[in-house]
């Protein structure tokens, strides 16, 4: 049904999701809501691309089914979100955001073809952008962190004016339109488009600095990033010419490593540091004395590369498809132009389980510390990663642990829906904040052996106690818990 989701942007720097549905909460969200895709796509154009369909074979109209039957007539989105002040528009002219702590919310409908045997579209039926004050985010960003390091640092507000930067109101015609604010605070008019022509959000089509703040918040979306880290992809050396960056699949991880390199022969630092630094993280899981990117000049390639303490050199692309994620995974965490959101579903996937404290020390990394002033030695990234292995779960901290559940709740037309849920344990600061918590008790399954294992270490009488007492019984929801109780997804 019509619904509303916040993204992780202005929570805290590192979580871990547990939970089958995960895949709904990382990449729903920020690929839904279109704004990476609508800056060169339609809305109809991005939610295709990210059903993973084309217009041949993929019915947008499913986006909008309900449970309840038939299907609802739009859906809302919603995000706050901190972004960095300083931005650049599509032209290379520099602009400074009035606010950089924001709230934007989308409401998307659907629209059927007048013509049998081809697909509808989608269309906007509002869309606003409003700033949230430093007052406020005292009160929203309760996650620990220092105030004046951190949150004094990122939450900025110029904006001496009720009004937010996008709003909509309603035409003499009855039809929704999309105002436009100046970012400066001016009374006026404000530009007016109407939304439901609109084949692309304001947002999602905002190039130039004459809005500066919508310019910031579109630039932040455009780096929220969905890791799909693909082996063939990092395996694979660079021409000289490629983009230096990695992207979502992981391709481009020697020019992003040279590129590093580089720049800090720039600077006037040795580039060995930087080969040592990310070496020394792939130490941890196998023995390795360097990393060098090897320069082609007669085929303009470039070659990661790893020195075995042997002394033998080997290509990057000769290691396992486990160790390849870590190193790519490290190359981002030195690199301090890769910044805000990123996702990634099962990052254990490939480490030896004695090797998992080293990926979850490195995740951990990549975030922002929140005790400390974000920059080019602290970069301003948040972490989120689904997780289905009790070994990975057991080694991080309760306070950066949600657990997806496969709730039911009353939906619009008063019948019971099945939805999902990110739940925190008790007693972390989630929780401690009003939020709907569980009991370690619900997810045990992570917490011990599953049933039948067949090679174990013997078991104290109290664990299988405990043991015994969950295989009757599921721990339930604390405080707030939704209209039926909720199951834990296995």
């Amino acid at each position: 049904g019509p619904s509303s989701a916040r993204s992780p942007g202005s929570l805290p720097h590192n979580r871990t999701i547990l939970g089958e549905t995960c895949q709904i909460a990382l990449s729903g969200f920020p690929a839904l809501l279109t704004q990476t895709d609508t800056a060169d796509h339609t809305l109809t154009e991005a939610a295709l691309k990210v059903r993973g369909g084309n217009t041949e074979t993929a019915d947008i109209a499913d986006l909008f089914h309900s449970d309840e039957g038939g299907r609802v007539d739009h859906f809302r989105i919603a995000a706050e979100m901190i972004v960095e002040p300083h931005v650049t528009d599509d032209f290379g002219r520099p602009a400074e955001a009035s606010s950089t702590f924001l709230r934007y919310e989308v409401k998307i409908g659907y629209e059927p073809s007048e013509f049998p045997g081809t697909l509808g579209r989608l269309v906007l039926r509002s869309e606003a952008l409003d700033y949230i004050t430093q007052g406020d985010a005292a009160k929203r960003l309760k996650f620990p962190h220092s105030a004046s390091l951190f949150r004094g640092s990122v939450v900025v507000n110029k904006r001496r004016v009720k009004s937010g930067y996008i709003s909509v109101r309603e035409a003499d015609d009855g039809q929704t339109e999309v105002v436009v604010h100046q970012d400066g605070g001016s009374r006026g008019p404000g530009q007016v488009a109407p939304a439901k022509s609109a084949p692309r959000t304001i947002v999602g089509t905002s190039n130039t600095s004459a809005t500066p703040t919508i310019l910031a918040a579109r630039r932040e979306m455009q780096r929220w990033q969905l890791l799909a880290l693909e082996p063939s992809a990092m395996r694979r050396p660079d021409r000289f010419q490629a983009d230096p960056f990695i992207t979502a699949n992981g391709e481009h991880v020697p020019a992003a490593v040279h590129r590093l390199a580089s720049e800090a022969q720039r600077r006037g630092e040795d580039p060995q540091s930087v080969y040592a630094a990310i070496a020394n993280r792939l130490v941890g899981l196998l023995p390795v004395h360097g990393l060098e990117v090897d320069v082609d000049d007669v085929r303009q390639l470039l070659t990661l590369e790893v020195e075995e303490l042997q002394g033998v050199r080997l290509p990057a692309a000769s290691l396992s498809d486990g160790t390849l994620r870590f190193l790519t995974l490290a190359v981002l965490a030195a690199d301090p132009e890769a910044r805000g959101l990123i996702c990634m579903e099962e990052p254990e996937n490939g480490i030896h389980p004695a090797r998992m404290p080293e990926m979850v020390r490195l995740l951990k990394d990549l975030a922002v510390d929140p005790t400390e002033e974000p920059g080019p030695d602290n970069p301003f990234r948040q972490v989120i990663v689904a997780t289905h292995s009790p070994a990975f779960v057991q080694l991080q901290d309760k306070n950066d642990l949600l657990f997806a559940l496969d709730t039911s709740i009353r939906g619009p037309g008063g019948r019971p829906v099945r939805t999902l849920r990110c739940r925190p344990l008790e007693r972390t600061w989630r929780a401690s904040s009003g939020a709907a918590s569980v009991g370690e008790m619900t997810i045990l399954d992570y917490l011990l052996w599953p049933p039948g294992a067949q090679l174990t270490l013997a078991l104290s009488d109290r664990t299988e106690h405990a043991r015994s007492i969950h295989s009757h019984s599921r721990g339930p929801i604390r405080r707030g818990a939704d209209s039926t109780p909720a199951e834990p997804v296995r």
